[in-house]
Formats: structure tokens, C-alpha cells, sequence
């Protein structure tokens, strides 16, 4: 076992140069902000807006300074008020939580079933606690939709969906963030699209996305949303929606909308390694794969597979033993949070009791970038080195 991988598991492929040269024209010009335009310029951030919205599906599409704070502007946009309960999966990551609590909410979890999507029976069993739902489909796992609505629909419940793994993924063809009545997207750098930081709303309810946009910072300029509702509807609540400033500039939008147009070849380059890294573990004694149903479309950015009722200490040598051979896997089982990764009884904001089923699926799920740097060998090579590792440390008995 002398093979190493000499990738980077954190380094994201160069902006195109389309891209590139549409930044620089902005800079050329200097008119950053949103609403600094010339005359009979519509602007950078209103036409990824519009050309968002059109790939989505959606009526209405704001664009923002980041995931999160699209989150909590959908949040704030239906009413979620101090100390509300709001449900939402066990398994996300940080921003998800942080943002009901950024609103004075009080996170309610959902278990998470070993497919890694929120176990739609526990939702059922706790549809009447909450008000809204904020939806994570966590590393792009995305759950029986048509289920979840009808929980949803029959409980009154609000869903937004947070969409930041899910970015061009759907479920029976439609697309991920048009179930709820809001979806929030992410185009932080190891999202689909890299803009450093931001976020996109879309929604296709007039009265939540005009509080969305003067949330967001409009002032009175609302009319130079291409993707905005109509003037009317903005009279209704203009004067009684705080401004908490959250907007995206117009150079982040221009970095954007070359990769909006690339994302379909994008995605299909992820799942070609995806499938290559799955074909390679999937005979690996002691591994369990997510299988991924015909109805889910997905985005395989990354990739998860779960080592069930393996002890602590035999997957942290297992990370460090991949880790020795160059590959960086990540593990949701640590006691301690580390860099992105992290879990619910770690967020002391929002205390929860334990969850036994979510802990088990938790204490066994590694969780593995699969940036478009790699190729298909690289993408072989790193399941084979996992396989390798995962077989050495079972044969010597170290694995249940």
C-alpha cells in the first residue's frame, strides 16, 4: 500500500475568463454597488437575479452577501419572530441553526435517517411543534419531497429550503428550492458557483420576497430589481420592514453569471466522480454507501459513506491513516467541532435532547470533498487508498 494522492482537497478550479474579464470591467467602471448604475444599466446583480430566477424556475430571485444571511432574510421574510420554534434536520452544518437563532428563533431538530436525509417520520411526529421547517439538504442529499410536502401541507407548516448543496439538483424534475416557499441557495467557494462569499433567494410569493429585498437593503430602490415583484406590492410594507443590510455587489454577480451558464457541464463533471469514487468503495467490506433513488438528481460535490457502529478510536486512525496516504476525510463522529464540520450537541445556542438514531448515523459518517481539480484517476486513486485503509484496519480486528 505504497500509492499516495498529492491533490488538494481544498483547492477550487480558476474563475473562467469570462468571468475574469467581466469582473475587471466592473472594477474598470467602479460601480460596485447594486444600485450604482448608468443610465439604462440594468447592472450585474439585477441580471444574475433575472437570468437565476429563469434557471430555477422561480418569479422572483434576490441575490445577497451570503448563505446564511439568505437564510435568515427567508426566515425574517415569513415572520419567524423571538423564541418561535423552528424545525429543522439534526445533520446540517453551522449556518443552518446559526440562523434561527440569529432571529431569536429556538432550533427544534429532526432525526436523520442512515441515507442522511431528515427522517420524514420524525418529521410527521413533530410537524405540529413549529410553524416552518427550514430544510437542509444536507451535502445534497435530498429527501422524498413529495412526502415531506404533504407533511408539510397538512401540518400548515411553512418549508424553506436551504439549498446550498443542492444548487442545479431537483427531485422528480423539479428543481431543488421549488418545493418551499422559499429556497436559499450559497455561492461561498466550495459551493457550485464561487463568488468567495453569497447567496440567492428565490420564491415565487410577491408580498416574502418584496420583505426579502427590503430586508436586504433596498432602501426605496426596489424598482431596479429585474427579478422583483411588482411596485404594489412593495406600498403594502415598505415602511414597516427594517433595513438589515445583507446586498450582493456587482462584482460578485459578474464573477457569477459565466459560471450560471456553465453549471449543467459542471454538474455532470461532479458526478462523474462521484460514481467513480462510489464505484471504488462500493464492495469495501464495513462500508455502507448512500444510495441515491432514480427521482434524486444531484450534484455529487462531494461524496458520504458511513462506517456503522465502528468504535471512535478505530475511524480516527482510519483518518489518520488516509490522511498519511493524502486523503482528507472528514468525520462527523469527532467530540470536538473542526473547521466546517460540526454537529448538533455541539451548537450550545440550540440545545437539544439526545438524539440516539441521529448520533449512531452521525458517529459514522465521513464526508469527502470532490473538487473539479480531480480527475477521474485522481478520483479512483482516492477510493482505492480508502478501500485499502478501511480492509487493513478490518482484518486487523479494529472494526466491529
Amino acid at each position: 500500500m505504497t500509492d499516495r494522492f498529492n491533490g488538494n482537497f481544498t483547492q477550487q478550479e480558476p474563475i473562467p475568463e469570462e468571468a475574469i474579464a467581466a469582473a475587471v470591467e466592473v472594477m474598470r467602471h467602479g460601480r460596485l454597488h447594486r444600485y450604482n448604475v448608468a443610465e439604462g444599466e440594468a447592472g450585474e446583480t439585477a441580471l444574475l437575479e433575472q437570468e437565476f430566477a429563469a434557471f430555477t424556475g422561480a418569479r422572483y430571485c434576490l441575490a445577497v452577501a451570503s448563505g446564511g444571511y439568505a437564510l435568515a432574510t427567508a426566515l425574517r421574510a415569513v415572520g419567524v419572530e423571538a423564541g418561535e420554534p423552528v424545525l429543522t434536520n439534526a445533520f446540517t452544518l453551522a449556518p443552518v441553526p446559526g440562523a434561527i437563532a440569529s432571529v431569536g428563533a429556538r432550533p427544534v431538530f429532526v432525526e436523520v435517517t442512515e441515507g442522511l436525509k431528515i427522517d420524514l417520520d420524525d418529521l410527521a411526529a413533530k410537524a405540529g411543534e413549529a410553524r416552518v421547517l427550514l430544510l437542509s439538504h444536507m451535502r445534497g442529499h435530498i429527501c422524498d419531497m413529495d412526502r415531506l410536502m404533504e407533511i408539510a401541507d397538512a401540518a400548515g407548516m411553512i418549508v424553506i429550503e436551504d439549498c446550498a448543496h443542492t444548487m442545479g439538483g431537483s427531485w422528480a424534475g423539479v428543481p431543488s428550492g421549488r418545493h418551499g416557499v422559499i429556497g436559499c441557495y450559497s455561492t461561498q467557494t466550495y459551493k457550485h458557483m464561487n463568488s468567495g462569499e453569497g447567496g440567492l433567494l428565490v420564491s415565487d410569493d410577491a408580498e416574502m420576497m418584496a420583505r426579502a429585498i427590503l430586508l436586504s437593503g433596498s432602501y426605496m430602490l426596489y424598482g431596479r430589481h429585474l427579478a422583483g415583484p411588482p411596485a404594489e406590492v412593495f406600498e403594502k410594507v415598505r415602511m414597516d420592514v427594517p433595513n438589515i443590510s445583507g446586498r450582493m455587489d456587482n462584482l460578485r454577480a459578474a464573477i457569477l453569471r459565466p459560471q450560471l451558464a456553465e453549471l449543467a457541464e459542471r454538474i455532470e463533471a461532479w458526478n462523474a466522480r462521484y460514481r467513480c469514487v462510489e464505484q471504488g468503495l462500493r464492495d469495501v467490506p464495513g462500508v455502507t454507501l448512500v444510495e441515491r433513488v432514480q427521482a434524486e438528481a444531484f450534484v455529487g460535490s462531494s461524496i458520504q459513506f458511513l462506517l456503522l457502529d465502528w468504535p471512535a478510536e478505530t475511524i480516527d486512525a482510519l483518518l489518520k491513516r488516509c490522511a498519511a496516504r493524502g486523503v482528507e476525510l472528514k468525520w462527523f463522529g469527532a467530540e470536538e467541532p473542526v473547521a466546517f464540520t460540526s454537529r448538533y450537541d455541539h451548537w450550545r445556542y440550540a440545545p437539544s435532547e439526545r438524539m440516539a438514531r441521529t448520533d449512531r448515523v452521525l458517529a459514522a459518517t465521513m464526508d469527502m470533498r470532490l473538487p473539479l481539480t480531480f480527475d477521474l484517476e485522481d478520483c479512483a486513486l482516492i477510493a482505492r487508498i480508502i478501500g485499502q485503509e478501511v480492509t487493513a484496519i478490518g482484518t486487523r480486528g479494529g472494526a466491529r
